[in-house]
């Protein structure tokens, strides 16, 4: 991963977009820095604290400057991004040879974790983008790790993980998007839903069914954009993610070589889920950097914010809340760490681990975000201040890559195995 060179301390700028009136009080409190307690680069090696500073930087000059504009236009910043796979983003896990970083899961997380201060729908796409390249990667053969990890890797191209269907979503296995082969090629019918990028981007990793009912029927094709039966639904209007663009991906009659097959018949799902540890990662990473930028933005906020003759801060009932927010957040972040350690390290508990730290950090990162929100009052309320997108933003990451829900139940399995 290339470093841009010596990189100065980054005091990121979390929480622009705030009224013209208020922007020197804001210049002065981002220059206090991140409290001791929860810095996120304790305990981290001297290289992933490069790491973290690059990311760190990008956000505060590249992202956060913009979130609220792409926020509010739905702009998919596709040239921002480019500038971030220029310091290695596009693919962070995916291997050298192919154009990749070849960082860990833990130096990933960390990334994420610091891009999101700046704008989180677009890092939360990142991801995605980084897991399909990976699964590229990982489960391709030499020609197409050839043929499509470079551009993935320098973001020249976009992928988009396509596994959630109208009728199938905690559900995954019942998918009823079908692939039969004819001679060199197969013929796929069927649809997809909430596909991230849908239509704006060039890659879909498409989960399909080959076989009988189940998981051991389906398989994983690579869709390239302008295939003849490839088409979209229309752009989905939603709360918020909206830097990213979401629509339906339509297949029919939509030929696809067999060469674009990753993997064996039959072991799409297994290929699915295996991409998804990694993605239940990275979006807690996402949820932690929202939080984290939202615990700054309510301390700098108590700190200006007077009320009753003097300083919120001064209020003991707030300064404990704003206690458990930081004490939530360095749980949140301690957990994630461990389940990227155990899923490098390809350890016994990592998809326990992954579905826990998925779990717990966005409820408890949406619910610092929350709170966060509450302690501004009614500016919090007001596009104006940030701390609002990002309750909008780290919502949805209670429902996707599996729901919160389903999560509970991979955990509840491991712990009633015989």
């Amino acid at each position: 991963m290339a470093l841009a060179g010596s990189i100065a301390k980054v005091v990121p700028r979390l929480g622009s977009y705030i009224g013209r009136s208020r922007l020197s009080i804001f210049n002065r409190i981002q220059r206090r820095g991140i409290a001791v307690c929860i810095d996120p680069s304790l305990g981290l090696s001297d290289e992933q604290k490069e790491f973290q500073k690059m990311a760190f930087d990008f956000a505060a000059n590249e992202m956060a400057p913009h979130m609220a504009e792409w926020d509010q236009k739905e702009i998919f910043p596709v040239e921002t991004m480019r500038k971030a796979a220029q310091l290695g983003f596009g693919g962070i896990y995916v291997q050298p040879d192919v154009g990749g970083s070849g960082l860990s899961r833990l130096d990933t997380s960390v990334i994420f974790e610091a891009l999101s201060t700046g704008c989180v729908s677009t890092t939360a796409y990142i991801s995605i983008h980084n897991m399909c390249a990976w699964m590229i990667d990982t489960f391709g053969n030499p020609e197409q790790r050839e043929r499509y990890c470079p551009e993935l890797c320098t973001m020249d191209k976009f992928a988009s993980y396509c596994l959630t269907e109208p009728g199938s979503g905690s559900d995954a296995a019942s998918l009823l998007t079908t692939a039969r082969l004819e001679g060199d090629h197969y013929v796929l019918n069927g649809s997809k839903a909430f596909i991230s990028g849908g239509g704006d981007t060039d890659v879909y990793v498409v989960m399909c069914r080959t076989g009988g009912k189940g998981a051991k029927g389906i398989s994983c094709l690579v869709v390239e954009k302008g295939t003849p039966g490839l088409s979209f639904g229309k752009k989905e209007k939603k709360v918020g993610w909206n830097s990213q663009p979401t629509r339906a991906v339509i297949l029919e009659d939509c030929v696809v070589p067999a060469a674009n097959r990753l993997g064996l018949e039959g072991q799409g799902f297994n290929i699915a889920m295996k991409g998804l540890n990694g993605g239940r990662i990275n979006i807690a990473s996402c949820s932690l950097g929202a939080a984290h930028a939202s615990v700054q933005l309510a301390r700098d906020h108590l700190m200006v914010r007077k009320q009753f003759g003097e300083a919120l801060s001064n209020n003991q009932f707030l300064q404990f809340k704003l206690a458990e927010m930081a004490t939530r957040l360095v749980a949140s972040r301690m957990l994630v760490r461990q389940a990227a350690l155990a899923l490098q390290e390809n350890r016994s508990d990592a998809v326990s681990l992954c579905s826990m730290a998925k779990l717990f950090a966005t409820d408890e990162c949406f619910q610092i975000c929350n709170q966060a929100l509450q302690m501004h009052g009614g500016y919090g309320y007001l596009k104006d201040y940030a701390v609002q997108q990002f309750v909008r933003d780290c919502r949805v990451h209670q429902i996707l890559e599996g729901t919160n829900e389903v999560m509970r139940m991979i955990i509840a399995r491991n712990l009633l195995v015989d």
